[in-house]
């Protein structure tokens, strides 16, 4: 199973490249858009700001290509952390800025304020399970995984939210819909139960035992 990273500038991507290849998929880092029609799967690893990785993608092309592969051609695709927040319909972080809209909703900055609840969110949270579950297959009832970020994304359609999780307030660690999974945490660097999250993503791939990957902690 060839699965596509893409590479448009946000950062984020060896650790995902080995996340996956320890799982026995064939991970390829794909600098242009016309890769996209060779792959199996799509992952959009992202790290910076929402106004930024829109642009970003604009410039390079990925805008359509992404949507003819993952919406027109039905590719699995999962988005991790701002990957996750692109998917929305606008973000407000410095400005208001047009997402892709494949989800209806807002990014917005996670409240601060109280002393006890730092802003950005870094380090581990558990997440509550949402819907069927299938997202955290083997994952246990409440697990917990490495989250870094300031801003969060507030789908239109709770629906869609497969993970919640609380810092200060309830968000979504998660989200799913057909062929599109998106997640807040960083599965590459959040040991067991990122690896299980991946592997499930994977379906063609044989459930075996994979090590840990955990690299460099960035911000998104």
């Amino acid at each position: 199973m060839s699965i596509a990273i893409v590479d448009a500038g946000l950062g984020n991507l060896r650790s995902v490249a080995n996340a996956v290849a320890a799982l026995g998929a064939a991970p390829a880092i794909v600098r242009s858009p016309h890769d996209l029609a060779a792959a199996d799967a799509i992952i959009l690893p992202g790290v910076g700001a929402f106004g930024d990785g829109m642009r970003r993608l604009r410039a390079g092309g990925w805008v359509p290509a992404l949507e003819q592969a993952v919406l027109g051609e039905g590719k699995p695709f999962l988005g991790i952390c701002l990957g996750m927040q692109l998917l929305a319909s606008r973000g407000t972080e410095h400005g208001d800025h047009a997402g892709l809209g494949w989800l209806d909703g807002t990014v917005t900055r996670l409240p601060g304020g109280d002393p006890a609840v730092r802003v950005p969110h870094v380090g581990w949270n558990d997440v509550e399970i949402a819907g069927d579950g299938g997202m955290y297959a083997g994952c246990g009832p409440a697990p917990d995984f490495y989250f870094v970020h300031s801003y969060r994304f507030e789908p239109a359609d709770p629906a869609v939210v497969t993970g919640w999780c609380t810092h200060g307030v309830r968000f979504a660690a998660s989200v799913a819909r057909g062929n599109i999974r998106a997640v807040q945490f960083h599965p590459e660097k959040s040991q067991g139960a990122g690896m299980a999250v991946l592997r499930n993503f994977l379906p063609a791939v044989p459930a075996t035992p994979a090590a840990p990957v955990i690299l460099e902690v960035t911000m998104c």
